[in-house]
């Protein structure tokens, strides 16, 4: 695939590096000749310095024959009219785009061929709101992604002395479900390695464990592996940008939330959108500013600033002076590892959030969705297995018949509203959802081709 990269910031770098190793053409177009070069000093890429809406620009980056255009700059009115010079003077058949501001996307009437045609629009805020939502809604879980519209999920948690299951082999899961309940265990990373889980793995402390569950089921999972958490009712969030006045708005109905915000004008911008949430000018890194708002008795203290460095001190702090738990938005990717789990309880990366939902787009093979993990060397996916036995490698053959890459794993398959938790006798009939977890993102290829069908197939 021939795809032009706009922007060769964090998310665009993110793109570049994510796609370039896919047997993709990639050419990437930044106005910082210094970006550019150090890009091309690591990847195989083409790069084109100049304005990345300018037509002659695009003509240089490859645009007249390209497949796709992803416009990830930092201007929201850059990407917009990069995406409509694309399709007016080009007809680049898909262009995505990173629109930031709410201002743009309150108004859905806008993306349209006619007005503003962008076929995908990314809104890295909306993203991570989502994200954290749902890391407040199921304490404990260290990520929790959607499939199937939300009828399946794959959570992530870290098994702890208390769980049920910590200690025992996998096989005895199904004895502690509820009755007609049902869980798969995908992967295990033990010391940030990849244990493959079969039925007689043993979960050991400190595992970290991705299962897939219907939504309904989520909980009981967690308690197989770790002492449930207690239910999350104080939180703070430290910065009152679009993703603290969104998450506040978000949580404000059911949680008690306070904001701390040190621009006075943007505080009161945003308490005059919030109902029940208290907004507090001041600084997250004010040591008496969070006793006076009794850090130590809040559930959830979230760090949400662009200043990472501020992120980490202000996070440190807070667990010195006894929050309950820490989330933390970290943009570079070499601050993640050295702070999460010892500095901070969650790590959010808005770059790897971004970028799912990117290659959602991207991936072929009837692949609907795709959620980037472990700082994108593996990733979850949700593919529609289509055709008959004749036509397609999947359809009406079982999961031990697949040709599946090796430590690739089927975890659920989702049958209209029938969430079916795999085994290796589960057969794939046509039009299920299937979610896999794929712990080598350089297997995508063959995951790819095998959801595709043959040219036999009408």
């Amino acid at each position: 695939m021939k795809i032009v990269v706009l922007g060769a910031g964090q998310v665009g770098s993110t793109v570049a590096h994510s796609l370039s190793s896919e047997d993709n053409d990639i050419t990437v177009v930044d106005t910082d000749a210094a970006h550019l070069k150090s890009l091309q000093d690591t990847l195989d890429i083409r790069s084109v310095h100049g304005h990345a809406s300018h037509p002659k620009v695009l003509i240089r980056a490859g645009i007249e024959d390209a497949d796709l255009v992803i416009a990830v700059t930092n201007s929201d009115e850059v990407n917009m009219v990069a995406c409509q010079v694309a399709y007016t003077l080009f007809n680049t058949p898909t262009r995505v785009a990173r629109v930031r501001s709410s201002s743009y996307t309150d108004h859905p009437e806008l993306w349209s061929r006619e007005h503003t045609p962008i076929d995908v629009l990314i809104s890295p805020e909306q993203l991570i709101t989502q994200h954290i939502s749902r890391l407040i809604e199921n304490p404990g879980a260290l990520q929790v992604l959607d499939f199937a519209e939300g009828r399946v999920q794959l959570v992530a948690t870290q098994a702890e002395p208390g769980g049920l299951l910590v200690g025992h082999q996998l096989k005895h899961l199904r004895e502690h479900l509820p009755s007609g309940g049902d869980a798969r265990v995908a992967a295990i990373y033990r010391e940030g390695k990849l244990v493959q889980p079969d039925g007689d793995t043993v979960i050991q402390d400190h595992d970290t464990v991705f299962f897939l569950a219907a939504r309904k089921y989520i909980q009981n999972m967690m308690k197989e592996l770790r002492p449930l958490d207690g239910p999350i009712r104080r939180i703070i969030l430290a910065g009152g940008g679009h993703i603290g006045g969104s998450l506040a708005r978000r949580l404000e109905r059911d949680h008690h939330v306070k904001v701390i915000e040190r621009d006075p004008a943007r505080a009161e911008a945003i308490a005059e959108e919030l109902e029940k949430a208290i907004v507090l000018v001041g600084d997250c890194a004010d040591e008496n500013l969070l006793r006076e708002e009794a850090i130590d008795a809040t559930d959830v203290y979230c760090v949400l600033t662009n200043d990472d460095e501020a992120n980490i001190l202000s996070s440190m702090l807070a667990k010195r002076l006894g929050a309950g738990k820490v989330i933390a938005i970290i943009n570079r990717a070499s601050y993640v590892d050295l702070v999460e789990t010892s500095v901070i309880d969650i790590a959010v990366s808005p770059e790897q959030i971004t970028i799912s939902d990117v290659l959602t787009h991207i991936r072929r093979g009837n692949i609907v969705r795709v959620h980037s993990l472990r700082r994108g060397a593996a990733e979850a996916i949700e593919a529609i297995a289509l055709g008959d036995k004749h036509s397609s490698k999947v359809v009406g053959r079982a999961v031990e018949e697949l040709r599946l890459p090796e430590g690739t794993t089927i975890g659920a398959v989702v049958r209209g509203e029938e969430v079916i938790i795999a085994h290796h006798d589960t057969l794939i009939q046509e039009h299920d959802h299937v979610i896999l977890f794929v712990p080598d993102k350089r297997q995508i290829p063959a995951i790819e081709a095998l959801f595709q069908v043959s040219a036999t197939f009408v």
